[in-house]
Order: C-alpha cells, then sequence, then structure tokens
C-alpha cells in the first residue's frame, strides 16, 4: 500500500531561488575581490562557486527525485537527493581546502589591501542574505523530509560563517593595516568547512547504506505504541528504509489466526492508516501478516479471545529494540 504526500514542487520551486541567488551573491563577492585584491574575499568567491554548482545539483535531484517509479526504478528515484547531497558534501569540503591553500598563499607571499570599506559593504550583505537563505532552506527541508534542502541550507549557513571571518578581518585589517590577519582568519575557517562537508558526506553515505535512523523509528513506534489495537497481538521485523523525502516500511504484524482474509487485511490497512496520518511523508508499506501462535497467548489482550490456550501474563511494551527483532514477541521478553 502506498501513500502519497506530493511537495516536490515546492522544493523544486525554492531550489530555483537558491540557484539564482548563488549566481548573483557569486558576482557581488566577485566585485569585492576586484575591489579589495583580497585573497580571503576571493576564497570566499571560489567558495561561491561550490555553492552555484551545488544549488543546480540540488535542483537536477529534485526533478530526478519527483519522477515516478518505472520499470528500472520501482522505488522511484528519491536515493538520488543522497548521491547528489554526498557530492555537495565533498564540494563544501574542497572549498575549505581552498581557503586553507589562499590563506598559506596569502601569508607567505603578503599582499596590501585596498577598497577595504567597498569590500567590506559588499561582503557582509551577501553573509546576510546567505544566512537568511540557508535558515528557510534548512527549515523547509526538516518540515519536507528533503535531505537536498537540508544540505543546501547548512552549505549556504557555513558560507554564511566564513563570509563572517572575512569581514571581521577586513574590518580588523581596515583599522590596524594588519593584513596578514585576514589570512589567520580564513585558515580557521577553511577547517570549519571542511569538518560541515564530513557531517553531510556522513548523513547521506547513512542514507545510502540504508543505515538506521533511530529518531524516525523511535516516531514509528511511539505512534503504534500509543494507538494500539488489542487485535494488533504482535508487530516485529519491522524496517524502515528512505528514497528521497519518501519511505518504505516493512513489518510483520500478527493477527487472531481464526479472522477472515478480509478482517486481517482491515486491521492491517487501519494500522497502515494510523502511521499515515502521524508521518507528513509519503510511504509505502509492504506488511506481512501473521497467524497468531499459542507462544502469543501469554501477551495477547483480548479478553474474550474464543481459542485462547494459555493464560494472559503480561502486555509487551513495544521498543524499537523488540520490533526490530525477526522473532515474535513472548511473556518471557
Amino acid at each position: 500500500m502506498n501513500v502519497q504526500k506530493n511537495n516536490n514542487k515546492d522544493k523544486l520551486a525554492f531550489q530555483k531561488l537558491i540557484a539564482a541567488f548563488g549566481v548573483i551573491l557569486f558576482i557581488g563577492k566577485l566585485i569585492a575581490w576586484k575591489l579589495t585584491s583580497s585573497d580571503a574575499v576571493f576564497s570566499d568567491a571560489m567558495e561561491s562557486i561550490v555553492n552555484v554548482i551545488s544549488a543546480f545539483m540540488g535542483l537536477y535531484s529534485l526533478y530526478l527525485a519527483a519522477k515516478p517509479k518505472d520499470e528500472d526504478h520501482p522505488y522511484g528515484h528519491g536515493k538520488v537527493e543522497f548521491v547528489t547531497s554526498g557530492i555537495e558534501g565533498a564540494l563544501i569540503a574542497i572549498a575549505g581546502i581552498m581557503i586553507i591553500y589562499e590563506g598559506i598563499n596569502s601569508l607567505i607571499t603578503g599582499k596590501i589591501l585596498q577598497k577595504l570599506d567597498w569590500g567590506i559593504a559588499i561582503i557582509a550583505a551577501t553573509a546576510v542574505i546567505n544566512y537568511l537563505l540557508g535558515y528557510i532552506s534548512i527549515k523547509k527541508g526538516k518540515q519536507e523530509n528533503s535531505h537536498v534542502l537540508i544540505s543546501s541550507g547548512k552549505h549556504l549557513q557555513s558560507d554564511t560563517i566564513t563570509t563572517l571571518g572575512v569581514v571581521i578581518s577586513l574590518v580588523v585589517v581596515y583599522f590596524t593595516k594588519i593584513y596578514w590577519l585576514d589570512s589567520v582568519v580564513a585558515l580557521f575557517f577553511g577547517f570549519y568547512i571542511i569538518i560541515i562537508g564530513y557531517k553531510i558526506i556522513r548523513k547521506s553515505l547513512s542514507g545510502i547504506m540504508d543505515e538506521q535512523d533511530p529518531d524516525l523509528l523511535n516516531q514509528i513506534i511511539k505512534v503504534l505504541e500509543n494507538n494500539r489495537r488489542t487485535e494488533w497481538i504482535d508487530v516485529h521485523n519491522m524496517k524502515i528504509q528512505q528514497f528521497g523525502a519518501n519511505l518504505h516500511i516493512d513489518a510483520h504484524i500478527t493477527l487472531p489466526w481464526y479472522y477472515s482474509l478480509r478482517d486481517a487485511h482491515n486491521e492491517m490497512e487501519k494500522m497502515i492508516i494510523l502511521l499515515a496520518k502521524n508521518t507528513k511523508r509519503s510511504i509505502e508499506f509492504n506488511f506481512h501478516m501473521d497467524d497468531c501462535k499459542p507462544i502469543s497467548c501469554p501477551i495477547c489482550q483480548i479478553a474474550d479471545c474464543p481459542v485462547r490456550e494459555r493464560d494472559f501474563v503480561k502486555r509487551v511494551t513495544w521498543t524499537p529494540e523488540n520490533v526490530t527483532c525477526v522473532d515474535k514477541h513472548t511473556a518471557e521478553e
């Protein structure tokens, strides 16, 4: 069963906005570099090239992720978000290396900066715009579970940090005439950028490798535990895969063996509808229905069960540990 929640158009529109602003801000930083001859400003402008490339990559990945399933991609194209997000993280790390290189080069060669007042004004303006775009992108990405928008937002905000470093160094140099200070600040933020890039790469790889998301799993289990029906004797062997903003959930649900196929299917659908209503994502479900065995009697809460073979012992609380377990639950847990 597949429950779709389509928000791809909004994500595409916002990513287009990010791409457009990326080009404008890059041009602004190039103008500031021409005016000041600052290597720190130049490295910041080079990082903006990464912003532009990443924005258009993100735009393309969202376009692919929005495409429907086909014969070659039975689970859809959502995984591409993890791939492009990982590439973006690598580009961020490369930008950090570029900043470090330029900073070291400036310390060795030395440069006299000029027209710093204009450079400070232009670069400060780009920092403010970048931060606001990044904040909105992360917020929207979390709302719509888009790794592309989240990584784009983090990239923009990391760019803001380095840009502020450049602004601070330019202000200090403007008043002190100590020209090597902007290179030292650039070195510091170059290392910071590399760390940000690594974290984005790590997050992308976890999605590609279907690494379990503890927060998401806890959310799903909490919904089931707080709304469980007595007919749902057991839920186990649950697995959750992420395809971009979409989810695929596999699980086994144990129901009374004497239920008709229609009754059992209706109970399964109640669980599916419950999860769909409490998850702001498109979900594809693949539930396997198990019939109850005598070992399930001690945890079965159906008080008037007509075929009970063993006495009820206790209610098993569903947790991420036992719901993901391959075997059915027992009273010995």
